[in-house]
């Protein structure tokens, strides 16, 4: 993975280890607002192979950053050696993919036409697709390839749709994860719902007032062989769709409920055998305690846990998919991030346990919750083998 945090798996466990937030006041592009954002550095220096250049655009450079990270190339090679490219998928999650590059397109356009320019290729760049494609053309896959697009659940639900295909024999392993990237429209957009907080956010605190946009990629390589011992398993996946509003949780987080309690049944696991919980957590009055109220009806203030958002910012269609792999990296590692990096007060009226400080202990299983605009929820259960 790749996010404001730094760059692979030990740059964000050192991050984590430490506390430490990579948010930042936004120097985005053209962007005049008051605001935190997770910036990722070095986008701008990658540079896509010749026979993949038609799809230069920042999400797909996001992408390609990431790939290189983690030997996660000679895993998908390995991947291929044994299945064959037509039975590896790519399950991939994006909000807003490669809008940037339209915005960009929009400021060349034609004065006397309004043409766009020549060289804007949206098939490749903005398109929803284009991250997928690029993935599977830079590997050389031919299995089913997708994108999903549903908020900020994206980079979770495409855990769930690749096992679908797996247990259906259509594929026998597949690369899922998320990538999204800074835009003006993400920013202007959600500043126009009043969403934005001025601080770096602060997930489950009594001051929150809102989100810190983040941008960030993870890939994360689903393998049908029997894991190892000390291995990462997902367990179980969980999806509902409560349709509440098109911005707005339930109050109750009744749709948040449904989809942990759906992840609990498909990994056969009780309440009570989850370690850790990587919360949603936005920061946002609403969404924190609408949250709180379906964790702590399912789970009580037994279980630790925490948003990680304070550290990445909201990495929207990406953040499953980077929290996917934060869990990962708790139960192998013994760790559970602390949310409150950028805390003032934990906020007294939500019962969830939810952890200032880091806390360690070994762990057994972690679940991530994912909640996406116009109530389309996720829950992933991970387990170690």
């Amino acid at each position: 993975m790749s996010s404001c945090l730094g760059g692979g798996l030990d740059e964000t466990l050192k991050a984590l280890n430490a506390r430490q937030s990579g948010l930042a006041p936004c120097r985005f592009e053209t962007v005049r607002l008051d605001t935190h954002v997770g910036e990722v550095a070095g986008i701008d220096d990658i540079r896509l192979a010749p026979a993949m250049r038609a799809f230069d655009c920042r999400n797909n450079r996001l992408a390609e950053l990431a790939l290189r990270h983690d030997d996660f190339e000679a895993a998908v090679r390995d991947a291929m050696s044994r299945y064959g490219e037509n039975r590896i998928g790519v399950f991939l999650g994006t909000s807003t993919s490669g809008i940037l590059q339209t915005e960009l397109a929009y400021r060349r356009r034609d004065p006397a036409t309004g043409a766009l320019p020549s060289d804007f290729h949206y098939a490749t760049t903005h398109n929803s697709y284009s991250v997928a494609r690029y993935v599977r053309e830079r590997f050389s896959l031919g299995g089913p390839a997708t994108v999903i697009s549903t908020a900020c659940s994206s980079g979770a639900k495409v855990f769930a749709a690749a096992a679908r295909l797996m247990s259906a024999g259509v594929i026998d392993a597949a690369i899922v994860g998320g990538v999204d990237s800074l835009c003006l429209t993400t920013l202007y957009g959600f500043n126009s719902l009043e969403l934005l907080s001025r601080h770096p956010c602060r997930p489950f605190d009594a001051t929150r007032n809102g989100i810190s946009i983040g941008e960030a990629a993870g890939f994360i390589l689903l393998d049908s062989m029997p894991a190892s011992s000390g291995q990462i398993v997902l367990a179980g996946a969980g999806e509902s769709s409560d349709a509440h509003h098109m911005s707005s949780p339930h109050p109750e987080g009744l749709g948040a409920r449904v989809a942990i309690e759906a992840a609990l049944q498909s990994a056969g696991l009780r309440p009570d055998q989850i370690d850790y919980i990587n919360l949603h957590g936005t920061a946002t009055l609403t969404n924190d305690a609408a949250e709180d109220k379906a964790v702590f009806g399912i789970f009580g203030d037994r279980v630790p846990a925490s948003s990680t958002k304070g550290a990445t910012g909201h990495t929207l269609g990406a953040a499953g998919a980077i929290e996917a792999i934060i869990c990962a990296l708790a139960l192998t590692h013994g760790l559970m991030p602390g949310g409150g990096i950028n805390s003032v007060e934990a906020d007294p009226v939500l019962r969830t346990r939810y952890l200032i400080d880091n806390l360690h202990a070994p762990l057994r299983y972690a679940l991530s919750n994912s909640f996406g605009f116009g109530g389309t929820n996720c829950a992933l259960a991970f387990g170690v083998a």
